[in-house]
Order: structure tokens, then C-alpha cells, then sequence
């Protein structure tokens, strides 16, 4: 696997939901999660945010900060949170940087054709920023609880 420039990752600007310049950096702390994801709206990312956004109020509850990442544009992200009452932020990296960071962008296939794509991930970070825990191959119906079960142990 390709080595995860993480560090150089926190100080990446990307925008909010809001339009706002944001970095990891900001969030120093607290416990973040931070999932990275293909594309809004599609069966898959919305399982997964969907899964998030049941899960809210637990990671709250531990001090845990979670955010969603894609490529997809600040206008996308607000559609995609309001139609399926997203109740976390969702950054926007349309330049690919901060995905790149995290190397959640690679070759992926379907159908038997190799593309670059944005990989399916998430990463626990410390209060430092300091990486914990990284899902490279990640199940989208569940996986908030999964990235749960995990935190509740450390």
C-alpha cells in the first residue's frame, strides 16, 4: 500500500458545506473521523452517510467529530445532506488534494476495467492529528458501527 501523507494532509484547505475554506488542522482536539467517499447520491455513499448520520448522536457522545469527504461540489454536498437529512459536515476536495493525501484516490475496476477512482475509506485521527486507524476496504450499510466498536476502545 501506498504510504498515506497524512500530515501534510491536515493543513490542506478544502470547502465546507458552506463554501468555507477548512482544514483538518481546525479540529485538533478532538477525535476526528474522517470517511472519504466516491460520489453523493449513489446506493452505496448514501448507505454509508446514512449510517453516519444514525450514528450521529453516539459519536457525539464520545467527543468524536465525524466528516464526510468526496470530490463532489459544495452545492452537491448541501443537496445530498439536506435530501437525506445529513446531520455532519461533508467536505468538498474537487482538486482531489486532501483525497490524495489520505490516498483515497487509486486504481479501482469494475467490470474488468482498471480507472483511477476514488477509494471508499475512513480514518480515525487523534487529538494531535496523529493517524489511529484506517478502513481501506470498507462495507457501507454498517460501517458507522464498525468505526464505533473501535473508538469505544480506545
Amino acid at each position: 500500500m501506498k504510504e498515506k501523507n497524512t500530515n501534510s494532509g491536515l493543513k490542506i484547505k478544502v470547502k465546507d458545506q458552506t463554501g468555507n475554506d477548512i482544514s483538518l488542522s481546525t479540529l485538533f482536539g478532538k477525535l476526528v473521523v474522517i470517511y472519504f467517499y466516491p460520489k453523493d447520491n449513489t446506493p452505496g455513499c448514501t448507505k454509508e452517510a446514512c449510517s453516519f448520520r444514525d450514528s450521529t448522536n453516539e459519536f457525539e457522545k464520545l467527543g468524536v467529530t465525524v466528516i464526510g469527504v468526496s470530490a463532489d461540489s459544495v452545492d452537491s454536498h448541501n443537496k445530498f445532506a439536506e435530501k437525506h437529512n445529513l446531520n455532519f459536515p461533508l467536505w468538498s476536495d474537487p482538486d482531489k488534494k486532501l483525497l490524495t493525501a489520505f490516498g483515497a484516490v487509486g486504481e479501482k475496476s469494475m467490470f474488468g476495467r482498471k480507472y483511477i477512482g476514488i477509494k471508499r475509506m475512513t480514518f480515525v485521527l487523534d487529538k494531535t492529528g496523529k493517524l489511529i486507524k484506517v478502513w481501506q476496504k470498507v462495507k457501507p450499510a454498517n460501517h458507522a458501527q464498525e468505526v464505533l466498536d473501535f473508538i469505544k476502545t480506545i
